[in-house]
């Protein structure tokens, strides 16, 4: 793949010891292996307040929404690591895409996500391993016009699927990486024109 196709990695978790942020870690280290130049990024590092139309139409956006969006915007790609709550995706990951989703003055609606690629994973002490948490956040990326890739990795009985805190057993790794690779060759298929950005 062409280096120059950018992924952006992140957690729907801000806890320090979260098994999302190694899953999207790991995830992150296998696409760079497979060729992708990739950006992690924590979301704790991103605060921002609860989604209220009232707070958007006072003070605009918050900067951390506009520093994201940025960031979503220079990327190829996403990967998206996500833990279940109550069957559903975390609600920080949801404030933040109600965020992001929002257009800027001029900006057509969906822009931050429209044609975006983007690969969901989740892992969970359950048999299901997060999955039904994957097919509510897979069902929202397609209401903002991105493009989930079609393969969804739910890992289950995640603490026991890490052996070491960056070291996964050997099967579900191997699956894993199987799957990163057949996302990063889809993006070098069907986006061949990389996103252009400035070096720092």
């Amino acid at each position: 793949m062409n280096p120059t196709h950018r992924i952006l990695a992140l957690a729907g978790s801000a806890r320090r010891e979260s098994l999302h942020k190694r899953l999207a870690q790991r995830a992150a280290d296998m696409a760079r292996i497979h060729g992708a130049q990739v950006q992690w990024i924590d979301l704790d590092d991103f605060e921002m307040p609860l989604y209220h139309g009232d707070l958007e139409a006072e003070q605009g956006q918050p900067a951390k929404a506009l520093e994201l969006r940025a960031l979503v915007q220079s990327h190829d790609a996403l990967i998206i690591a996500s833990p279940e709550y109550n069957g559903f995706f975390s609600p920080l990951l949801k404030n933040t895409l109600d965020w992001l989703s929002r257009p800027l003055p001029g900006e057509e609606r969906h822009a931050t996500f429209k044609d975006k690629p983007v690969l969901l994973l989740a892992t969970a002490r359950g048999a299901a391993g997060g999955l039904r948490g994957l097919q509510s956040l897979r069902q929202l990326l397609l209401n903002l016009k991105a493009q989930p890739f079609e393969q969804l990795f739910a890992l289950p009985h995640g603490p026991q699927a890490f052996e070491t805190r960056d070291r996964m057993q050997a099967e579900p790794s191997q699956h894993l990486s199987r799957l990163v690779h057949a996302f990063v060759y889809e993006l070098q298929t069907l986006n061949p024109n990389p996103v252009l950005y400035a070096k720092a």
